[in-house]
């Protein structure tokens, strides 16, 4: 099976910042930024702390949100010439091999360590930092979707 794409900047995004908020050490931040924020916000309701506190908490609820959301996923696009390029890539039995105008990468199943789906992309990934993504519009249909995405659960363990 053959697809070719091109990536689309805002759905590239999207799909970064998934991939932060998968990371289990952003969720652990995120989940006790939260919890200090509303600890906050209770005990300036019952006057236990001063303003000053609450306001702190809420910047630093606000930094991380921001850096997250915004900053990360816009630094990493900019910084990554892959998502200018136009691709082919051909799933055989051995190997996916990738094509672009520079040449083209062949990378056997075992290379893979895990397979996530999203919305929009395919996620290949070669260690829990590393990934490659294919557009899920890349597909003619909802058939052949379905298809690459039995191969490739299929091929990728984990």
């Amino acid at each position: 099976m053959t697809v070719s794409f091109t990536y689309d900047k805002k759905q590239v995004i999207q799909a970064l910042r998934y991939h932060f908020l998968t990371r289990p050490e952003i969720r652990i931040m995120l989940i006790l930024i939260n919890v200090f924020a509303i600890g906050s916000a209770i005990l300036l309701y019952f006057r236990i702390i001063q303003p000053l506190s609450f306001l702190i908490f809420s910047f630093l609820w606000f930094a991380l949100m921001l850096v997250v959301w915004r900053i990360l996923p816009l630094s990493i696009y900019k910084r990554s010439h892959t998502f200018l390029d136009s691709f082919s890539m051909d799933f055989e039995d051995q190997y996916v091999l990738l094509k672009t105008s520079r040449g083209e990468k062949r990378w056997p199943w075992e290379v893979f360590s895990k397979f996530v789906e999203s919305p929009c992309f395919f996620y290949l990934y070669f260690d829990p930092r590393s990934f490659f993504l294919v557009p899920t519009e890349s597909f003619k249909d909802a058939e052949e979707r379905q298809e690459a995405r039995n191969l490739l659960k299929s091929r990728i363990n984990g």
